[in-house]
């Protein structure tokens, strides 16, 4: 048996694995939740002080202060809540598209065929150069990068969902479903549905993680966010030029922050896969 994370170790020891694997989603689920209120509750502008601009990490301003005398800690919570947000929308997009293409490809051999033409198409073209183009043809803003991210990342969820509706037309109550005259609507509305919703679900969240870092990606390269808006990559973007000045503390505690929450992120998804996944329980 393969050694346990380190996050279902120490003070998890004396707990079952269901126990450790609930208590580690709710602990991770709970600082997600903190950190998107308390950025959501910050005004986006923020108040500036050129006397105390660029000044390093210290106990009045943790994660030190910009070139406006603005507070880095401050700004990178407004920015993780901001890319938090269009990670979730994103995600749940995505995750829209690909059940609604699982079904389709489940009408007919000829559906099935479109639909796994169209995953090997997206797949074939990179995340980051899809998500631009998208962006761009929208507009750019929180809008356009939302609809890139979520139109780019629908394909493994896809891929998986439409292997398992496939596997569930094939089983006897679904034709026995059939043979009473029950529609294809019905048949996948009260057998399918309910039989994939836990992989939908733990798919929507292993979703963000990606989404989270391909939005802060786009934004750091110029094809995302406006940089008025307080994103990640705004801020990562922004600082580069300072990086020459000794300004180290600009781009190192956002993107560390980003970092922190997009394994929290991971760590509820693979978590939550070990819930609904027998096969996982024992790794």
């Amino acid at each position: 048996m393969s050694e346990m994370p380190w996050y279902n170790r120490g003070i998890f020891s004396s707990l079952n694995l269901r126990q450790k694997t609930l208590l580690t989603i709710a602990l991770t689920s709970i600082l997600l939740l903190v950190i998107f209120i308390c950025g959501y509750l910050i005004d986006a502008n923020l108040p500036t002080d050129f006397s105390i601009k660029m000044q390093p990490p210290s106990f009045e301003h943790i994660f030190g202060t910009d070139w406006m005398g603005r507070d880095m800690f401050i700004r990178t919570l407004k920015g993780l809540s901001l890319s938090i947000m269009i990670g979730l929308g994103a995600s749940i997009i995505s995750s829209i598209i690909a059940t609604i293409l699982a079904f389709v490809a489940s009408f007919n051999k000829y559906c099935d065929t479109f639909v796994s033409w169209l995953i090997d198409l997206f797949a074939s073209i990179p995340h980051i150069l899809l998500i631009m183009m998208i962006s761009i043809a929208l507009g750019k803003g929180a809008f356009g990068v939302t609809m890139a991210v979520a139109f780019s990342h629908w394909v493994n969820l896809t891929r998986v969902l439409r292997a398992e509706v496939l596997q569930i037309n094939t089983s006897e109550y679904v034709m026995l479903s059939r043979k009473f005259g029950k529609s294809k609507l019905w048949i996948a509305k009260e057998h399918i549905l309910p039989l994939i919703l836990s992989q939908i679900f733990v798919g929507t969240l292993l979703v963000f993680p990606h989404a989270i870092m391909h939005e802060s990606s786009v934004t750091f390269l110029g094809f995302g966010l406006s940089p008025h808006e307080p994103a990640i990559g705004i801020i990562l973007s922004e600082s580069m030029k300072y990086l020459a000045m000794g300004a180290w503390w600009l781009a190192f505690f956002p993107g560390i922050s980003l970092l922190i929450v997009v394994l929290l992120f991971d760590i509820i998804g693979d978590n939550l896969k070990r819930l609904v996944d027998p096969s996982e329980a024992n790794k």
